[in-house]
């Protein structure tokens, strides 16, 4: 898979909606890539995507979960203002500072299109333009009398930002929504096509997860459910930026970064690091003291534990319908997982348990 493949696929997928408990397009349009990969693909009872590819080796086999959280940042219609205008709750944490002025698309009974407003910074007073205007003195204007806003929409709608990605001009870029993490989903769809190429021991399950921003909701229940031998995780880190701190980020085509920290398993990561440096590939180590916030906290505490790793796409931006990756990232990510499934064997369980 070439570059401009990935870009298509990249782009195919910021542009579909996702948003925390809604997404089933995410999901089909996701399931679509990776059938011409994998041996199987199905939804479990939860709903996360699940795309197995079957060991293609006679060697006694183990199986891996390759895990990306598909759900995107959004907001739900929490009331119908007089006049049709709406106002909305975040589903998770988004940046209110960015908020007016963007364009959204309200999932009811019909894709409604509105933007989000606020009160003119002429009409303020000059200590109110100082500060954040807060969610819930928001509003979006559907444009529509109040009588039809009030036949189509209810509370507890889902709202996604309007926002198209866009292949920047230079350096591999791509800018869009739902990057976080599209983009993790990308890896792993890009690793499925390396492997199709490949021998592997495992058995591989490619897991688009859901709820991830609500409390890995689809990790646990996928974890549970599969108990995969080990777990890799892919999401997305902070890009670098200026003004922030040093050391809180992590330069964009300089590759994927490898987490260490308690959550991780240190064996596991270990090898991971090792099958980067065999193969030449970029790779940045992200130290993470405690929990990861990631569906690598999931996957590690399921049943009696799961060893799990955690790569992660450096992204500017995070939760704004502008978040920015480089595609290099993407492909290095992709091929140091399909490189370490490749290579390992059920023998490395046992090297796992001296930790």
């Amino acid at each position: 898979m070439n570059q401009e493949k990935i870009t298509d696929i990249l782009l195919n997928l910021s542009s579909v909606s996702g948003v925390t408990g809604s997404e089933d397009a995410a999901v089909k349009e996701t399931a679509a890539f990776f059938k011409q990969f994998v041996d199987q693909v199905k939804k479990d009872r939860f709903g996360n995507l699940l795309a197995l590819k079957k060991s293609n080796a006679a060697e006694k086999h183990m199986t891996i979960a390759l895990v990306a959280h598909i759900d995107e940042i959004g907001f739900v219609v929490s009331k119908i203002e007089e006049g049709g205008f709406l106002r909305f709750s975040p589903l998770n944490r988004i940046d209110a500072r960015v908020l007016p002025g963007q364009a959204v698309e309200i999932e009811s009974k019909e894709v409604l299109k509105g933007v989000i407003g606020s009160t003119p910074p002429h009409l303020l007073s000059d200590e109110e333009r100082k500060k954040i205007v807060p969610i819930d003195k928001l509003f979006i204007d559907l444009g529509i009398p109040e009588e039809k806003v009030r036949n189509l929409v209810s509370v507890g709608d889902t709202i996604k930002f309007a926002q198209q990605p866009l292949a920047m001009n230079f350096n591999n870029k791509l800018t869009g929504k739902s990057l976080d993490n599209r983009a993790g989903i990308a890896a792993l769809v890009y690793a499925a096509s390396e492997l199709s190429g490949l021998i592997h021991t495992a058995d591989i399950y490619f897991i688009a997860s859901l709820q991830e921003e609500v409390g890995f909701r689809g990790a646990f229940t996928a974890a549970y459910g599969l108990k995969p031998d080990l777990a890799i995780v892919v999401d997305v880190t902070f890009g670098d930026s200026p003004g922030l701190k040093e050391g809180s980020y992590f330069e964009l085509g300089k590759g994927p970064t490898l987490a260490v920290g308690p959550n991780l398993h240190p064996i596991l990561t270990g090898k991971i690091e090792e099958t980067a440096r065999a193969n030449y590939l970029p790779c940045q180590k992200e130290p993470i003291p405690g929990s990861s916030s990631t569906d690598a906290w999931a996957f590690q505490v399921s049943r009696a534990g799961i060893p799990t790793a955690l790569l992660s796409v450096p992204l500017r931006y995070m939760h704004t319908p502008v978040e920015m990756v480089d595609l290099e990232d993407i492909i290095a990510c992709g091929k140091i997982i399909s490189s370490f499934c490749s290579a390992v064997n059920a023998d490395f369980l046992e090297v796992l348990k001296t930790c």
